[in-house]
């Protein structure tokens, strides 16, 4: 059985595994390309088309295929029909992570362990959707890996070679990652064999597609005040524009100049975009990632002349505006070596290894292995904390704050508030506010099984933990009785078991191409 990572991208996706010497390597699809693109189409009769060719299909019947799967994660629905059906974010994701598991299989071998990346600023929710999605893929899914710790990890491995980090000499790097549909910036210190995140911020609803969308908006207004209609109102013409527009974006970061052509209701407009005009439309998103990158620097107590080197990672990075953006911000170069669009992937698989070979049974790692010895340590993207009352209001009390070391713990004296309870109610929830309400509600925790005939006051301990993958815990102790109490949490949204099991069931079901 072959171990591999999967960066499971917004716009395009990749898989990776491990050569004998436990160097990462991508994987190519069955048509031979590394990059995946992350679309759906469900035919309607028992078939589901993958990658470049539903994006193909998309032109004619965009109602037949489901694309920004990634930006849905977390939540109840996907948010339209697709094929006629409803369908949740974590089974089209399903659907994609199972095609790439296939065109490895052909390569490799059978493949049931995985682990999967993920945004390092999403949420718990987000996160157990993710997880979710390979469940119903079949896979084991090991872990869940924060994308820019994925690329500084392939980072170090494919510099540990040549001497770039040397031995007990860290080097504080940031990682700035532009997706398609995300955007997040983390700070990292590296050395040979060690690598420890020291802080993290991004932006999930931030990526390369709204800079599609500035572009994609520039030129249907153009093209409504010539002709008087609004291509905005006609799925197909705006697959077909964004289509186009994604194509200006890539030639305009190779030439100054391009071309947007617009066809809707009979009528066709071809309107030139230059890179400066591309840039203005765009400037103030390209600002949002700035600001986000400097608060993470300030965060961590440093200055710019404490980082070492600024990576680029995510395919969003190849346009020209970003990268001189951080040279402006940073006072460096940016270091280009990595392969923006597969990094991810790849640390995933080194991550795979590394965790593998620490469960039961697994053979230890080769001391020769790129990935022996290797030590990895994460922060928590959001502050962890619970729903109190303060008089009238509802305030979050944070347990554990945002950048932390993880895994980490930490526990609080709660009491119950009327005589003979035997259930409490936690509200845990995630974010940096002090009023409830403007935090990410992850669910209710009750803990059940109270001793009875507690009176009023009666202490009850709360152990509220995040695992190393980012993933909440909670524990109960009624010091009552000094007996642990049953703390489960009932998530505000996502999958139980039998759902995951009925969605599995479907989605073996179906053909995939």
């Amino acid at each position: 059985m072959s171990i591999v990572g999967i960066d499971l991208g917004t716009t395009y996706s990749a898989i990776a595994t491990l050569d004998d010497r436990g160097r990462p390597y991508t994987l190519p699809n069955r048509d031979g390309d590394l990059l995946t693109p992350s679309a759906v189409y469900l035919t309607g009769h028992g078939e589901a088309v993958v990658g470049q060719p539903a994006l193909d299909v998309m032109m004619e019947h965009p109602d037949q295929v489901a694309t920004l799967i990634k930006r849905k994660m977390g939540l109840p629905e996907y948010g339209r029909t697709v094929s006629e059906q409803q369908h949740r974010p974590e089974t089209l994701a399903a659907v994609i992570l199972r095609k790439l598991v296939q065109d490895a299989e052909a390569q490799i071998g059978p493949v049931k362990q995985a682990v999967i990346t993920v945004p390092a600023y999403f949420d718990d929710s987000r996160r157990k959707a993710t997880m979710d999605a390979g469940k119903i893929a079949g896979l084991d899914v090991i872990d869940i890996l924060d994308e820019p710790s994925a690329a500084a990890l392939a980072y170090t491995i494919q510099t540990a070679a040549t001497g770039a980090i040397p031995e007990g000499a860290p080097k504080t790097v940031i990682v700035y990652d532009l997706g398609g549909g995300t955007f997040d910036v983390t700070l990292v210190q590296l050395s040979k064999k060690k690598f420890r995140v020291l802080g993290i911020e991004g932006d999930v609803r931030l990526g390369g597609k709204d800079w599609d969308d500035r572009l994609a908006n520039h030129v249907a207004d153009q093209f409504q005040q010539q002709f008087g209609s609004n291509p905005r109102e006609d799925d197909q013409s705006m697959a077909l524009l964004h289509a186009a527009v994604e194509r200006a974006k890539r030639t305009l970061s190779k030439v100054e100049n391009a071309t947007v052509t617009c066809v809707h209701a009979g009528q066709r407009m071809s309107v030139p975009v230059t890179r400066e005009l591309f840039e203005n439309l765009t400037r103030d998103l390209l600002i949002r990632t700035r600001l986000t990158t400097q608060q993470v620097v300030a965060s961590a107590g440093l200055t710019w002349d404490r980082i070492d080197k600024v990576l680029m990672v995510g395919g969003s990075t190849h346009m020209p505006m970003t990268a001189r953006m951080l040279r402006e911000v940073t006072g460096r170069d940016v270091d280009r070596s990595l392969a923006v669009s597969e990094v991810v992937a790849r640390g995933a698989a080194a991550h795979a290894g590394i965790v593998a070979s620490k469960l039961a049974n697994a053979a230890p790692l080769a001391a020769g292995s790129a990935i022996a010895d290797i030590v990895e340590v994460s922060v928590n993207a959001h502050s962890l904390g619970v729903e109190i009352r303060q008089g009238e209001e509802k305030l979050n009390n944070k347990l554990i704050l945002k950048n932390t070391q993880l895994p980490a713990a930490t526990s609080r004296v709660y009491y119950t508030n009327k005589d003979g309870q035997t259930k409490v109610r936690v509200r845990i929830l995630q974010g940096e506010a002090n009023q409830s309400a403007a935090c990410i509600p992850i669910g209710d925790c009750w803990i059940d099984g109270l001793q009875e005939g507690m009176v009023k006051g009666a202490p009850v301990q709360v152990r509220c933990g995040v695992a190393a993958n980012g993933r909440i815990e909670v524990m109960a102790l009624d010091m009552t009785s000094g007996k642990m109490a049953k703390a489960e949490i009932h998530r505000t949204g996502g999958l139980d078991d039998a759902a995951i099991q009925r969605e599995s069931t479907w989605l073996m079901g179906l053909k995939i191409q």
